[in-house]
């Protein structure tokens, strides 16, 4: 299929995904994985090189958004409550997870430990959509949310990272640019963004795409990702651009117009319909273990720790995945730790876990209701 035709069908998809989700009040993230699946295995849009660059940017420009929304002042109060309720939502799908897929299903000892560490995650992505997307960021719950992701996401990172290490010269030039990143880059990009601010080319953007291609090459290199390292710089300039709101502004619309629903389109074109109908009941299974296992390791922490209002909500996103659920899937499919099947399979179950609880989360256990929702959205659009 000619580039430009896959482009024009796949963006009229995208247009199509947002104006359902307004319609439908749910996130476009979840609507544009839907349709991706839809292309890739019942109208046969294949994958390009071109569609995987800029789904690979997605992720890495969503997941630097995420960093940024991460209030540190609420993360260091809330500091037990992130702690526990992030921690137990890695750990114990991690666990569970491992155990099913070695004892039960049989795998072997690598694949049980990437289909551990996949389904372990808490999706930056789709959390960070929702949240702002429902005007939910702006409050406590969602601060304390995004805390817990950033401390569930940076288990799974250390456990892919420890469980299958590969060091070789470039790993360490990686890890070396990651130090100088989150030491420097703070101080480097504040000075920029002073100097070169409101100005029509927008040079801040511009500096920050840069630091994004040289971490991603990097991190190739490196047999790593670029995900962890991205994530702590936005956390890092929170504060930061929390007094600079327009810039945010400027940069959730370069990247929520165009950019990030290729991630989630890309996501859902990855997935193979036949291997995973041929193995539906293992799909649906391992699904329960980790919502269950999410269920489980949060809700109980969640209610003794929060209000009333939101723990179910809260609960339902924390059993997201998708980002580093793709990644850990597509790494061990890479590294040979999972065979084709098994990939399809976890790759569905990630898909899955990103669908099923967001839409119950947003159509029956929203914390906010519409009229408070508009309220925020348009007291942030003031502001």
């Amino acid at each position: 299929m000619h580039d430009l035709l896959t482009a024009s069908i796949l963006c009229a998809l995208i247009l199509i995904a947002g104006v359902i989700s307004i319609e439908l009040a749910l996130s476009a993230a979840i609507i544009e994985i839907i349709f991706g699946i839809a292309a890739g295995s019942l109208f046969g849009v294949q994958s390009t090189s071109w569609l995987s660059f800029i789904a690979s940017l997605g992720g890495i420009l969503l997941t630097f958004l995420a960093g940024t929304e991460v209030d540190v002042k609420v993360m260091k109060e809330k500091f037990k409550e992130s702690l526990l309720i992030g921690g137990l939502s890695f750990l114990v799908p991690f666990l569970l997870v491992f155990l099913y897929t070695y004892f039960i299903a049989g795998w072997t000892l690598s694949a049980a430990k990437i289909a551990g560490v996949a389904l372990s995650t808490t999706s930056l992505a789709v959390v960070y959509s929702v949240l702002v997307e429902t005007g939910i960021n702006k409050t406590e719950l969602g601060k304390i949310i995004m805390a817990a992701t950033f401390v569930t996401d940076f288990g799974t990172a250390a456990a892919l990272s420890i469980l299958f290490l590969q060091f070789n010269i470039y790993t360490l030039l990686f890890g070396i640019f990651s130090i100088f990143l989150l030491v420097f880059a703070p101080k480097i990009i504040a000075f920029f963004f002073k100097r070169y601010e409101n100005r029509v080319i927008e040079p801040e953007i511009k500096l920050l795409f840069l630091i994004f291609f040289i971490a991603m090459f990097l991190g190739e290199l490196g047999k790593s990702h670029a995900v962890l390292p991205i994530f702590l710089l936005g956390l890092f300039l929170s504060k930061f651009f929390t007094q600079n709101h327009q810039f945010i502004k400027k940069l959730r619309t370069v990247g929520f117009a165009l950019i990030t629903p290729f991630f989630f389109i890309k996501g859902g074109m990855s997935v193979g319909l036949h291997d995973v109908l041929a193995n539906w009941k293992l799909v649906l299974i391992l699904l329960a273990v980790k919502i269950v296992a999410k269920i489980t390791g949060v809700y109980p922490t969640a209610r003794s720790l929060l209000q009333r209002g939101g723990r179910v909500f809260l609960t339902l996103l924390m059993s997201t995945g998708l980002t580093f659920g793709t990644i850990s899937s597509i790494y061990g499919y890479q590294a040979g730790y999972i065979t084709k099947v098994q990939f399809s399979i976890l790759i569905s179950v990630v898909i899955l876990s990103a669908v099923v609880p967001t839409i119950i989360a947003q159509r029956f256990f929203a914390p906010l209701s519409e009229t408070e929702k508009e309220e925020i959205l348009a007291e942030e659009e003031e502001g």
